[in-house]
């Protein structure tokens, strides 16, 4: 249902494409790992997947469960509420374990939440937490990074900056760019599984963001904000 109404949704609010690297693929059980910069940028990423023939699990803020009728649904569907600084955290990982054992697909934002800034340009990843490395770890699935630019476009800011960039959104319709990277496999312990998907997540949003000509002045942004 998500990833189809993703599919509905995303070309009313802006101008979506995607790429991917050679030999990018979802074999089964595969950790999807995107980058996270506004609460619209899921929808974007849900939308490319499934135009990629891959409808994922996703892991979500536990708030969104609170939501009448869309927490029902995203019960039925298997997605998986993270609940941050709770002790049912650790629960969370076990449902996604268990989902790649058995063979769904399951996206994560290994940043733990979206920046907060008030303007709408890119910006290079933030440090991973250790997620994605313990999922690896436990199920040896391999990850595919995914990078996506442009949905701080659509939304960003304050809460009514971003409802008024959603409704303004249709008009705009602004530039969307997602790209796929090639499977990474497990070839280390925590620290380096998490070093390795966080460059090869920078690398398809590096990418992702030089199809809207944002690429240079994100990671600038990102050393300034870094030093």
């Amino acid at each position: 249902m998500l990833s189809r109404l993703a599919a509905l949704l995303v070309p009313t609010a802006g101008r979506l494409t995607v790429t991917t690297d050679p030999g990018a693929a979802f074999a089964p059980g595969s950790l999807i790992v995107a980058n996270h910069t506004s609460v619209t940028d899921p929808a974007v990423v849900l939308a490319a997947l499934r135009g990629l023939g891959a409808r994922p699990v996703v892991m979500a803020a536990a708030g969104l469960w609170r939501t009448p009728l869309l927490g029902r649904a995203l019960t039925r569907e298997g997605h998986i509420p993270v609940h941050r600084g709770d002790r049912r955290a650790a629960r969370a990982l076990d449902l996604a374990a268990a989902a790649l054992e058995e063979g769904r697909l399951l996206l994560v934002y290994a940043e733990g939440g979206i920046p907060a800034r008030p303007d709408a340009a890119e910006a290079a990843p933030r440090a991973f937490r250790s997620g994605v490395a313990r999922l690896v770890e436990r199920t040896g699935a391999p990850v595919v990074p995914v990078g996506q630019a442009g949905a701080r476009r659509i939304s960003s800011g304050s809460v009514a900056k971003q409802l008024a960039g959603v409704a303004s959104a249709p008009l705009r319709r602004p530039a969307l760019h997602v790209h796929v990277g090639a499977p990474l496999t497990s070839t280390g312990g925590r620290l380096a599984t998490t070093r390795r998907a966080h460059g090869a997540v920078t690398a398809a949003w590096r990418t992702a963001a030089a199809h809207l000509g944002e690429a240079a002045a994100g990671e600038a942004r990102s050393a300034r904000q870094a030093g």
